[in-house]
This record gives C-alpha cells, structure tokens and sequence, in this order.
C-alpha cells in the first residue's frame, strides 16, 4: 500500500499550483470598465475556446472518479447521456440562443424579464443563486473529500477544510481578477490537465493487465460490461440510464444545464455572435463523447484489474469509488500526483465558473435594476466593483457549504454524495416549468413564478428517498417536477 505523496508526487503538485498563479497574473485584467466586459468579454470569443470551457465545467471531481465507478458496477449506458444531449443542445440552439442574442443578454434571466415583466428577472435569479449553492458547494465538498484522502490519506475536518480553502482560492484567483475571460482561458489548461491524467491512467491500465486488445474485448464482452444502450423501462433511483430516462428527464437536465443554468449560458453568451455560440454548444457536447469513452475505460480495465481480487471500497467509514481505491491504493507513485492534478482541474474549471455565474446573476439580475430603479445614472465602473464583491462573497459561501457539508455527512445517514449530484434538479424543474411557458405558450405571468418555483421545488423534495422514502429515479423526479411547475404556470393568462 502506498500510502500519501512521495516527493515527485508533491513535486509535480506544487509545479501546477506555481503555474496557476503565473497563468493567473498574466490573465488578470485591471482595465475591465463595465459587468459585461466582466461576465461576458464583450461579445469576443469564438466557439472552440467556449466549446472546450464549457467542456472543461461540465466535467468534476465526481465525473472524474464517478464515470469509472459506473462502467465498474454497470456497463456503457452512461455514454447515452452524452449522446442524447445533442437533442437537447438542438433546442436551445433554436429556441433559445437567437433571443438571447438579439436581446444582447448578460444573463439568460433577461428573457424572462420581458416576457413576463414584474419581479420575475429577479425571483429566478434568486431560486438559481440557492439552488447552486447548495449545489456546488456539496460538489467542491466531494473533491475536498477526495484531495484530502490523496494527500493526507485521511478524512479529518482540518484536512478537508484546507482542501476546500485550497480549491476555492486557486478557482477565486482567476474569476476575481480576469472575469470570464481569465476562466476560460484557463478552462482550456484546466481540460488538458484532466485529460492527460485520464489517458495516462488507462496506459498505465492496459499494461498492468498482460492482456491483449482481443482477450480485453472478449472477457467484457462476456461479462456484458459493453452494452451502451438500456431499453429496460425503470422508475427506480438504482443510477442507470435507459433509453426512456435519457429521452426525458436527462434531456431536460441537459436543456437546463447548457440553457436556462447561468454557469454554463455565460460562457454562451461571451461568443461573437449566435452562430458561434450554437457551434460552441454543439462542438462541448460531440467533445463530451470521447471524454466519456476515455472515463468509462478506466472504469473497465479497473473491472479486470480487480476481477482476482477480494476489495473493501471503504476508507475511514466513508464509501468510496473504484478509482479512489485504485488511486488510494495501488497507483505508482508519479502518476498519483498527475492524476491529482487532474482531480484538482475538473473541481477548479466547475469551481471558477459558478463563481463568475452566480455573481453575474447577483448583479445584472437582481442588484443592477434595483439600483438604476432608485438611482440614475450610475458609472459602470461600480457595477465591476460591486461584482467582484460578489465573487468574494460567493467564495466564502460555497467554502462555508462545503465544510458544512462534510460535518453533516460525518454526523448523518444522509447520502449526501446521491443527492449532491441531483441538487440541481430542485431548482432545475422550477426553472423548466417557467422558461417553457415563456417560450412556448402565451400563458403565466410575474405574479405565478415563485409559486411555479415552490412547486417545482416542493415536489422534488417529496420524492427524495429521505424524506418519505419514495425510489423514484432522478431523470422522472424531473419530468414530474417540471410538469408541476409547467402547470402552475399555465393557470394564468398572459
């Protein structure tokens, strides 16, 4: 057992934090004048640098050890989640990206501002400024929980504190300073880093088997571990992807994610015009296919790897992946510190992103039109100002929730890594409901959006496992969610 870092993993280590904080300084702009500049660099990018920074934000700490546990305990299917979103990208690039554009929006809420007037702008934002706190900050928990096993081998709440503060200052570095442009700038060394320990460990993988490519082929093939496709209609909460979940409620997820979510539509919205912000949406989501393929390989030959052996996925009391066993375990050292690193970029590319998201959405959703209401005339320079107060504030928070997390988790029987990686879906089935009527009816108003919220909200919270024990998957949790809220909404005329 190799227990902790030996030099060269620390070595390499602390090299990538040296380098986050050159890339940091050389991308710091002080010469930002307005929010838009700050949250969406005026309009400058093309697609591929957005596609990979969308790519790069979509990933994390639970889909770099979460994807090879799922190909370990499963199958392929998960690879059909990938492949589905391309429906959902369709609809937002038709439907959704021209309005954003001719409105010229800093934030996707601004539609909603004109369709339905009132407080509407700001009751969303403040539902989607929730809901990714406590999202985000259970998920910057997971990957403190994970860099703390790795460099402390242990699960204290000094280490896992530091672990938080340390993944919150090395994404807060980029956000604070350069706006969106530093982080997606970045997002494009942070993917590289990912991807490049993802490929050094399947390496790695296949040459510890003493297998070839035909014996690998047919020994999965054998033990069914190959099906990418699952045509079993399940209602269940067991984490598999069906056809029937895909088509539904994950492509809802993915219309969610990529549309009406302020941390992934604000890297949309900082392309040059709609059509690169469409090529930049489709070029993440065909990008996400061989990633998924790349993550769900480890999670196979870790399959074969341990078919001989007897494994207790346990560490301190606390479950943990396949992979973190491997890591923890059985990785050279060298390659431990790299896929550290690589840890470490999929948290911070998702870290530094809900960051500038949240804060854009603090100011140009709620804090800006309530200012300008009461005060004219106001230099852009303040809103800049004020954001970056946000981003520290949002910092603090999502640190304060992570740390939170871990001492809930310590003390409860509470699956909080389940319902972390489904937060999403109480803010999410709100926000599908109001945004559907927005587009495609002539019905809701400003009055029924917190109540269309509160549903989409109150419902999801009904059918977790820990509250009245209802096994009701999470893809139906959101097509039920969803319906609600859509429901609600159309109880008003326009």
């Amino acid at each position: 057992m190799q227990a902790g870092f030996s030099f060269i993993d620390w070595f390499i280590f602390i090299a990538y934090l040296i380098i986050l904080l050159f890339l940091a300084s050389y991308l710091s702009n002080k010469n930002i004048n307005s929010s838009r500049e700050f949250f969406t660099a005026k309009n400058s990018f093309a697609a591929l640098p957005v596609a990979l920074s969308l790519l790069a934000t979509a990933q994390s700490a639970a889909t770099f050890l979460g994807a090879p546990e799922f190909s370990y305990r499963y199958d392929l299917t998960l690879l059909g989640y990938s492949i589905t979103s391309l429906l959902a990208i369709y609809i937002v690039v038709k439907v959704l990206i021209p309005k954003l554009y001719e409105m010229k929006a800093i934030s996707v809420y601004e539609l909603l501002q004109e369709r339905f007037g009132g407080n509407s702008r700001r009751d969303v934002g403040i539902m989607f400024l929730v809901g990714r706190l406590f999202a985000s900050g259970a998920r910057l928990y997971m990957a403190a929980l994970a860099l703390s096993m790795i460099l402390f081998y242990d699960i204290s709440l000094v280490h896992v504190s530091f672990s938080v503060i340390l993944l919150t200052l090395g994404a807060l570095i980029f956000t604070y300073f350069g706006g969106i442009k530093s982080v997606i700038i970045s997002d494009i060394l942070q993917i590289i880093v990912y991807l490049g320990a993802g490929i050094a460990v399947v390496i790695y993988l296949y040459l510890s088997l003493a297998m070839d490519f035909s014996q690998i082929f047919q020994t999965l093939s054998e033990a069914q571990k190959l099906k990418y496709i699952d045509f079993e209609l399940s209602f269940t909460n067991e984490g598999k992807f069906n056809i029937f979940s895909l088509l539904t409620g994950y492509m809802l997820l993915n219309i969610a994610a990529f549309g009406l979510d302020q941390d992934l539509a604000q890297r949309v919205l900082s392309c040059k015009d709609k059509k690169q912000a469409g090529f930049s949406l489709y070029g993440a989501t065909l990008l996400s296919i061989p990633v998924s393929i790349l993550f769900l390989s480890i999670g196979l030959l870790l399959f074969l790897y341990y078919q001989e052996h007897t494994i207790s996925q346990k560490f301190a009391g606390e479950s943990i992946t396949i992979f973190m066993y491997y890591i923890l375990n059985e990785m050279p050292n060298g390659l431990k510190g790299f896929v550290t690193i690589g840890a470490i970029a999929a948290a911070l590319s998702s870290t530094n992103s809900v960051l500038g998201a949240m804060s854009s959405v603090a100011i140009e959703d709620i804090y800006k039109p309530y200012k300008i209401k009461h005060k004219k005339n106001i230099d852009e320079t303040h809103f800049v100002k004020t954001a970056k107060t946000f981003v520290l504030i949002f910092a603090f928070l999502l640190s304060l929730m992570a740390i939170l997390s871990f001492i809930i988790h310590s003390n409860s029987s509470i699956p909080l890594i389940s319902f972390a990686l489904g937060v999403m879906a109480y803010a999410y089935s709100g926000l599908l409901g109001v945004f559907a009527s927005a587009l495609f009816t002539n019905r809701g108003n400003a009055k029924l959006i917190p109540y269309s919220l509160f549903i989409g909200f109150a419902s999801v919270f009904c059918m977790q496992g820990y509250t009245f024990g209802l096994n009701i998957g999470f893809a139906w949790q959101l097509v039920i969610g969803t319906t609600l809220s859509f429901g609600v909404m159309q109880l008003g005329k326009k």
